[in-house]
């Protein structure tokens, strides 16, 4: 079974009902690409009339963790997945619809035979970049994935 955008979405209404809520929804996935979009509404605001961070935080992570989920589905092996640690910068008030973009899945694939090879867990960095629809940037996050085979 390969993921792909409509799976997704189901997936986080069903599992993450917070990011569903908040209006976080997969736009494109490919082998090593994925975008999540979100738009800047009343529910998933801040103060200061801009999309709360932790709202971003949620779709960049997802842009990165789909691609990894559907590496680790490929693989047809039980490998653990969980973000160790990340950092964001904010560049510009995140309003409108702002999409989320990962192009970093070539970099689960090393990491997936290093784990199967030597059973040990293995990390790397994957990046996230929010545009806003004016094409201006909002946002980067850059997660730390740590994977394992079981």
């Amino acid at each position: 079974m390969t993921l792909n955008k409509g799976k997704l979405n189901k997936f986080l209404m069903l599992k993450l009902p917070s990011a569903w809520l908040c209006g976080v929804r997969v736009g494109e996935i490919e082998e090593n690409t994925c975008k999540v979009t979100v738009k800047h509404k009343w529910i998933n605001q801040n103060p200061f009339k801009s999309m709360y961070f932790a709202v971003q935080a949620m779709a960049a992570e997802l842009s990165t963790g789909a691609l990894v989920m559907g590496k680790v589905q490929k693989s047809n092996t039980k490998i653990s997945m969980l973000v160790a640690q990340n950092r964001a910068q904010f560049t510009k008030k995140a309003t409108g619809k702002i999409s989320f973009y990962c192009y970093d899945g070539h970099l689960i694939d090393e990491a997936i035979e290093k784990t199967l090879t030597t059973g040990e867990g293995q990390t790397f960095w994957m990046k996230s970049t929010g545009i806003n629809d004016t094409g201006q940037q909002v946002a980067i996050f850059e997660f730390e994935w740590t994977i394992k085979a079981k």
